[in-house]
């Protein structure tokens, strides 16, 4: 135990510090926000060169180990010696060079030519080997990368720790943001970027070089779509690509590769989609097989070896293969989507451009580069000329130059008095000293001066291009044509046209057969075979229920059910059992899970969202509305729409308008109107309040509107709602009805 003494004691009786009460907003701002930034600029995000800071950091460190020539080294070497720069632990950096080499299959262009095991990118399974049994080195193609990097072509700050320069950026010779694909989250931000064909961002960036006014419509014929290193199939929609290439985000399906074996009977997939791995698709199409929704396969296996990629799937006798295969396109991730969210540092702040933005960022970014680096030439140059006319000074009396060294007591005057005699400065004094008695001869002297005329010409050219923005863009020019004739490769990833792609359609997977579909006031729903109801058509329901809604209908139709909370559900009649007329049915709130307190009001066959169809909209402040049955066609398969209409009244009722008619519109107080619809405009937002159709008088409300005139009236002008079973709403006329109304209401 520690010895108390006197000050111990006196500093436990001393009063605990008051706790201070720190604001929430403070504790983000001083302990969150910092971090938060730090993952934004210094970790998740690449910037214009194409590289995360752990990227960068590696490939320089396996620059300045001298691996852009020689042998290849053991990984542990490159992960420990790039520590210097990243110390964020072995594993992180090693998963960083996994992902760059040739041997994992990630990149178009990989960075680091490997031996050994790398796993690969298409598998979860297949993982690299430790890093003391790889061996890398840098490809060749990182040249491009490194090319002025030593010639100031980009900033050069200190390491963590003080003892070693890195660069801010790689001066990378042609966009590679675009061409190496990219992802990673940060904090309230993220970014996923495609890869592109490297000729083709040649030849957009050379575009945008000659004519900076160039659209993206014009960029996207030259890039023409994105590319990646697993190859496949992209559904193109040139709609869609070129929101991509205007505002960076957006999304593209790709499509596995396969080829039919007719002789094995059998499906080969040789190439997926970059974003899926051949794990999480056999582990959908087992669980297809296992819940028999896909019959027509007998057998699939994984059968990837060292020639790639090949998953097998054996298939019953008989079977379409490619129709088969739409079917898994369908249901698995053969079919997968790639979403883009190009996200970026610039200047240190982050930013989502598209295709044009980040080039025209590049080019500036590029313009800056070989400017620097020219300047740094063209210095070089200058310093060397400078010698030389020094030399040349010397040529006319090289006696004279012997006779000033020789006859000079001290080597701290040679220099000086070189320059007295020669009319030089120190630098071309010191260069004319260092040189050996045997150069001291006309031939070597004549030899070296020589130089003079072709460095003050190289001079005044450098000096052209960096004052001139156009020759430094022919510059850039002259290098990515270069670049794209040395490094260009086909594309790897074929372009499908979304018009020429056969889509599964599931409907021609369920039997079709005629029903008849009735919902009730309660919100009970049957679905009755036309067998069934010729052997009992008596319809059994609870005490004081009653039918709403009733059509003739096909099994593979759709139907909507709209609530009184101004939602609609979507369903398809295959979802229903049949079931006798004596049964209740399928009790629709709990069926298709709705809200709760939420009730159904009414119920339609769609077989097609025609546009000429319509929804009319009864509301209990006597205003309607005509919707267009389209409005509610949806893309996705959506289960629920909310703002199915406008919700600022209770809906009385709801009318389907095959075409204009009148529709007869009653209120709670025996007041009543027909109104033909053609006078009530079409409204293209669901959410329309329409317009006043019936004035409601004090305490008076809209309750029920209904195309069938004569089941208002009947034959006696009372009988109408009996008669077909449908309570007869107050009769806004009763006996006094003459023979002009009746004639009015039966049209």
């Amino acid at each position: 135990m520690p010895k108390k003494t006197k000050e111990t004691e006196r500093n436990n009786n001393l009063p605990e510090a008051p706790a201070r009460e720190q604001p929430i907003t403070e504790t983000i701002e001083k302990n969150y926000m910092p971090y938060a930034m730090t993952v934004i600029i210094s970790r998740a995000l690449p910037e214009i060169d194409g590289f995360k800071p752990s990227q960068r950091k590696l490939l320089y460190t396996m620059y300045k180990m001298g691996l852009m020539t020689g042998n290849k080294v053991k990984s542990t070497n490159v992960v420990g010696q790039t520590m210097r720069l990243n110390p964020h632990g072995d594993a992180a950096i090693y998963d960083t060079l996994v992902r760059l080499t040739r041997g994992n299959e990630t990149l178009l262009h990989p960075f680091v030519d490997s031996k050994g095991s790398w796993g690969k990118q298409y598998s979860t399974d297949m993982v690299c080997a430790a890093s003391r049994y790889t061996e890398c080195k840098l490809d060749k193609f990182c040249a491009e990368l490194f090319d002025g990097i030593d010639k100031n072509a980009v900033d050069m700050v200190d390491n963590f720790d003080n003892t070693m320069k890195e660069p801010t950026l790689l001066p990378t010779t042609f966009p590679n943001i675009l061409v190496s694909p990219n992802a990673g989250i940060a904090v309230g931000m993220a970014c996923k970027f495609c890869s592109f064909n490297l000729a083709e961002i040649c030849d957009g960036t050379i575009e945008l070089l000659e004519n900076p006014y160039t659209d993206c419509d014009k960029l996207l014929d030259i890039i023409k779509a994105p590319d990646f290193a697993g190859g496949g199939y992209l559904l193109y929609d040139r709609a869609q690509m070129l929101n991509i290439y205007k505002t960076g985000t957006g999304s593209f399906k790709l499509r596995a590769k396969y080829r039919y074996d007719k002789s094995a009977n059998c499906i080969d997939v040789l190439q997926i989609p970059y974003s899926t791995s051949i794990e999480l698709i056999m582990k959908s199409i087992s669980e297809l097989v296992k819940s028999g929704k896909v019959k027509e396969i007998t057998d699939f296996r994984d059968e990837t070896d060292k020639n790639g990629l090949k998953l097998t799937i054996d298939i019953k006798r008989g079977t379409d293969p490619d129709k088969l295969m739409a079917k898994l396109y369908k249901l698995t991730p053969l079919e997968d989507s790639f979403a883009c969210n190009f996200n970026l540092i610039i200047g240190g702040a982050p930013y989502t451009l598209g295709i044009d933005g980040i080039l025209k960022e590049w080019i500036k970014f590029r313009m800056e580069c070989v400017k620097r680096q020219l300047t740094y030439d063209k210095a070089k140059k200058e310093d060397k000329y400078h010698l030389l006319i020094g030399l040349s000074k010397i040529l006319l009396d090289i006696d004279k130059a012997v006779r000033i060294v020789r006859g000079t007591e001290n080597e701290a005057d040679v220099v000086p008095n070189l320059m007295r005699g020669f009319d030089i400065d120190e630098k071309q004094g010191e260069f004319i000293a260092e040189i050996k008695l045997r150069n001291f001869n006309k031939e070597y002297i004549l030899n070296r001066i020589k130089e003079i005329e072709d460095l003050d010409k190289d001079i005044k050219e450098l000096a052209s291009i960096i004052s001139s923005d156009a020759k430094v863009k022919k510059y850039i020019v002259k290098q990515l044509k270069t670049i794209k004739e040395k490094y260009g490769m086909p594309r790897k990833t074929e372009i499908v046209y979304n018009s020429t792609v056969d889509e599964y359609d599931d409907t021609k997977e369920v039997e079709n057969y005629n029903c008849h579909v009735i919902l009730t006031k309660e919100g009970y729903f049957k679905k009755n075979t036309l067998v069934s109801l010729r052997a009992s058509d008596e319809q059994k329901f609870k005490d004081d229920d009653y039918i709403v809604c009733s059509e003739d209908c096909e099994n593979i139709d759709s139907l909507l059910f709209f609530s009184d909370k101004a939602q609609v559900y979507k369903a398809k009649v295959d979802d229903f059992e049949p079931v006798k007329a004596s049964l209740l049915g399928d009790y629709i709130p709990a069926k298709l899970s709705f809200d709760e307190g939420e009730n159904v009001v009414f119920m339609k066959v769609i077989k097609k969202y025609n546009e000429t169809d319509n929804f009319l909209f009864v509301f209990e402040n006597g205003k309607c509305a005509k919707v267009p049955v389209s409005s509610y066609e949806t893309k996705s398969n959506r289960k629920k729409l909310s703002n199915a209409y406008s919700d600022s009244s209770p809906i009385a009722s709801i009318v389907f308008l095959d075409e204009d008619k009148d529709v007869f519109i009653g209120t709670d107080q025996n007041r009543a109107i027909v109104v033909n619809t053609s006078l009530i405009s079409q409204k293209s937002t669901r959410t329309s309040q329409g317009i006043t159709v019936l004035k409601n008088k004090k305490n008076e409300k809209t309750a029920y509107a209904t195309e069938r005139i004569d089941a208002v009236l009947g034959e006696d002008g009372s009988k109408g709602f009996r008669k077909n079973k449908i309570p007869a709403p107050a009769n806004p006329f009763g006996k006094r009805i003459n023979a002009q109304m009746k004639k009015i209401f039966r049209g």
